[in-house]
């Protein structure tokens, strides 16, 4: 068994990914007894997609865990479904700004996360990990990487987490974001990993 986790590099006025840096600190370990394998996706509309799909074929993972930062959220947000649109309000790394474009032009109008949930914010909560059920991962490169892992995934369990931003990050925010430790980001995806090969 083999665990893809994913996240972002820097983009817009974000400096440091949390994400990348989680994903840098889980690539080659081992969670629960199962390998971890870390890949960070590009920040774009057109590379997103393409870059979900080898990595999972590259990897043929038996769970898929995405993660990407959410400035402003205070807390892990496991992410309960997908929308087949970009929608930027913000260009890419590339320049571009879709406006309502499909990420699958013959995929359905959404997919459900095949994590377990609510296991996972249970298991959040007894850690003393603040996390929550989320009803969007937004429109922008998150959401377009959740929606092609589960195109892709062939029915094995996928889904994904925003993270809060690094106490740095939102330090130079006015007023200051929330914001959330690495280590406390780091413990939260391994417990959301365990939640859900446990499942």
């Amino acid at each position: 068994m083999t665990v893809l986790v994913t996240g972002f590099g820097a983009f817009g006025e974000v400096r440091r990914n949390p994400s990348e840096l989680i994903v840098a600190a889980l690539d080659d370990t081992d969670v629960a007894g199962t390998k971890v394998v870390g890949r960070v996706l590009p920040v774009s509309a057109a590379r997103t997609p393409p870059a979900v799909r080898e990595a999972v074929a590259a990897v043929d993972p038996s769970l898929v865990v995405l993660l990407g930062v959410a400035p402003g959220r205070s807390a892990l947000a496991a992410e309960r479904v997908a929308l087949n649109v970009f929608d930027f309000e913000d260009p890419d790394n590339d320049g571009e700004q879709p406006v309502d474009v499909p990420i699958s032009p013959y995929g359905p109008a959404a997919y459900f996360s095949t994590l377990p949930l609510r296991a996972i914010v249970r298991a959040w909560e007894a850690a003393g990990i603040p996390g929550y059920v989320s009803d969007t991962a937004g429109t922008y490169l998150c959401n377009a990487a959740m929606y092609t892992a589960l195109d892709v995934g062939n029915g094995k369990p996928a889904g994904f987490v925003h993270v809060p931003s690094l106490p740095d990050e939102a330090a130079r925010k006015s007023p200051p974001h929330p914001s959330m430790t690495l280590e406390t980001m780091l413990t939260g995806v391994r417990i959301a990993i365990e939640a859900s090969l446990a499942a």
